[in-house]
């Protein structure tokens, strides 16, 4: 079995993600703790964001590097199916 391939960006994604994973437990700690709705929004608004902007750099770098600039029938139709999570 071959390795799935790599971008250069997935490192960088990655590290979003980790970084978003660890602000998300932060807020869940803040919801155990009691703390003021208000402070857990603005938290929660903050992960995310995050995680969209990692949603959207995972499909721009699909789009840009997976798919064939020919247009390929099966090509245009991967566009269409991945381009429903921006």
């Amino acid at each position: 079995m071959t390795n799935p391939p790599v971008h250069a960006t997935h490192p960088a994604l990655i590290a979003r993600l980790k970084r978003a994973d660890g602000h998300l437990r932060a807020v869940i700690e803040m919801i155990e703790a009691g703390k003021p709705c208000l402070e857990i929004a603005q938290q929660m608004q903050a992960v995310e964001k995050a995680v969209t902007n990692a949603k959207r750099a995972l499909i721009h770098d699909h789009m840009d590097h997976c798919l064939d600039a020919e247009g390929l029938e099966t090509d245009r139709a991967e566009l269409r199916a991945i381009a429903r999570y921006l």
